[in-house]
């Protein structure tokens, strides 16, 4: 019994040992780099099509309405995700690319993009939040762009720094800003779309046009929030854990987990819950002379 109970610790080791170098052999595998890669390639290919198709269905639908919030959002899905297939189908000079502050512009410039494309989300229910309680929307958009054009700023100035004096220091500030922006997101997220969706509860007319749109408000609230808090939490954890680094090669398998939990599977969702097209603009009445 006790040389039973002695053996309980070795097998626990031994099984550890065994989970490491199977973790450790994916990651050093060149075989494996390139096959989940060239995957996370393939899916941001595919959700890229997707978005341009739609933007080409909504365009046939009503192309008198000109460039839409809809239409915009749909384009910069086109954007980031193609941006995002590119880089990772050419992922073995994006990751050895020198100086290293080249990498990080090619592998931080789609999350910044796609910052702006979901936080356009945001501006769209606050405008109309603040229209349906007649609170003043004239100054959101002006908000929305000096919001994204600070954050452009200070991560240039980043970059810029970066390419002049590559230090760990500057990399660190680099990690906590993209970790404050995406929780700024969520919490954008949370306060607009929250109170979008219970004021769609409150309103007192139940029709099916209304359960749809509480349907979409809530899901995407629920998506958007959770990946940018997730992408909060991962960038976060990755500036005080070399071992957590997601701008490196030999790290496939956590770039698949996190990639595919904070773009692909959110601009998915989101693009299958927007996937409704907008209703056609009805011709005008046609005035015949009486005869």
């Amino acid at each position: 019994m006790t040389r039973m109970l002695m053996s309980f610790p070795a097998i626990d080791a031994g099984v550890g040992v065994t989970t490491a170098n199977w973790w450790d052999e994916i990651n050093e595998s060149v075989a494996w780099q390139d096959g989940i890669f060239y995957s996370l390639c393939a899916a941001y290919a595919i959700v890229s099509a997707v978005a341009l198709i739609q933007l080409i269905r909504i365009e046939l639908r009503v192309p008198e309405y000109g460039w839409t919030t809809q239409k915009v959002f749909h384009l910069m899905n086109f954007i980031v995700n193609g941006v995002r297939a590119i880089v990772f189908g050419f992922h073995k000079n994006v990751f050895l690319l020198h100086p290293k502050a080249l990498s990080l512009v090619l592998l931080e410039s789609p999350g910044l993009l796609f910052f702006s494309t979901y936080t356009l989300l945001v501006l769209f229910w606050a405008e109309i939040y603040h229209q349906a309680r007649s609170l003043p929307a004239d100054k959101l958009r002006i908000w929305y762009f000096a919001i994204n054009s600070g954050v452009y700023i200070v991560q240039a100035g980043i970059w810029v720094y970066l390419l002049i004096d590559d230090n760990s220091t500057a990399e660190f500030v680099g990690k906590i800003f993209v970790a404050v922006v995406s929780f700024a997101a969520a919490l954008g997220f949370l306060l607009y779309g929250g109170r979008l969706f219970i004021m769609l509860r409150r309103f007192p007319i139940e029709s099916k046009g209304r359960r749809k749109k509480l349907y979409e408000v809530g899901s995407v609230t629920a998506i958007c929030f959770t990946c940018f808090l997730i992408r909060c939490f991962v960038v976060m954890l990755s500036a005080f854990d070399l071992d957590a680094s997601l701008d490196v090669l030999d790290h496939p398998v956590l770039n698949a987990i996190y990639y595919t939990l904070v773009e692909i599977l959110p601009s998915a969702l989101v693009l299958y819950i927007l996937r409704k097209l907008p209703p056609k603009r009805l011709p005008s009445a046609q005035y015949h002379p009486i005869r």
